[in-house]
């Protein structure tokens, strides 16, 4: 079953509400970068740690840098993440059911 045009605008919309803001991000990596804020704030821990552990040996600044030229892609992942976590609860639901908003 198929979603019709009204519910996936309504999941559209609610993808660019809940999706990573690329200005933050790029604050976030600019002025805490050092402490990986921009990694946690993409919902990166694992990785966002393991850089914060690299600065010891100086790889970390590095990826920093290249960090710079990742965001972009975190944040579409993201925002493909939650499209998908919404589609595939609406279908759920079915054609038929409304779509309310959800406190997540």
């Amino acid at each position: 079953m198929a979603l019709d045009a009204s519910e996936r605008i309504i999941i559209e919309t609610r993808v660019a509400s809940k999706a990573p803001s690329p200005t933050t991000s790029y604050i976030l990596w600019l002025f805490i970068g050092i402490f990986s804020g921009h990694r946690f704030y993409l919902r990166r821990p694992g990785t966002a740690i393991l850089q914060i552990l690299s600065y010891s040996i100086l790889i970390g600044f590095f990826w920093w840098i290249v960090d710079a030229f990742l965001i972009n892609g975190m944040i579409q992942k993201r925002r493909d993440e939650i499209r998908h976590r919404l589609m595939t609860e609406a279908l759920a639901r079915g054609a038929y059911a409304p779509i309310e908003p959800r406190l997540t």
